[in-house]
């Protein structure tokens, strides 16, 4: 398994992972993103995320974690971890680790002064990861909002 940084050429494979995520968390009609629209995000003229890869030799890219970075006006500058997605097939191999490790390494190697991210409270497999391989703090006090348009 190699882990490596994010080409151009990856998109589509990563769009499909987003996706399976997608299904996986019961909303698969909220993807609107492209494979145009994460070109221009990710590749254009100003960037505003970078990703990971998961890369078997025989399977191709089987997982991803997407990040981007955010600025906290207590802490600095963090990196959020957007999503991070192994394929259904290829999970308890170790690969969201190396996923997630790759990401900590960006945010220490671009000077962040932490990583954040968010997990839905019914996802027990990844709440059990984030405790007992990084023992992570879990903050109940803040809500999520949005405004889409």
């Amino acid at each position: 398994m190699t882990i490596r940084k994010g080409k151009k050429q990856d998109l589509s494979r990563v769009l499909e992972l987003i996706k399976e995520l997608a299904e996986y968390e019961k909303a698969p009609d909220q993807v609107t993103n492209t494979i145009e629209m994460m070109e221009e995000d990710g590749f254009g003229e100003n960037p505003v995320f970078g990703f990971f890869v998961a890369e078997d030799d025989e399977k191709g890219i089987v997982g991803i974690s997407l990040y981007y970075y955010r600025y906290s006006t207590w802490k600095g500058k963090k990196l959020y971890l957007e999503d991070i997605v192994v394929t259904e097939n290829e999970r308890g191999k170790g690969i969201g680790k190396m996923l997630f490790d790759a990401t900590i390494e960006q945010g220490k190697a671009t000077n962040c002064t932490g990583m954040m991210w968010q997990v839905l409270e019914w996802n027990e497999p990844a709440i059990n990861f984030y405790r007992k391989n990084y023992q992570a703090q879990f903050d109940p006090e803040w809500i999520n909002c949005s405004i889409d348009w």
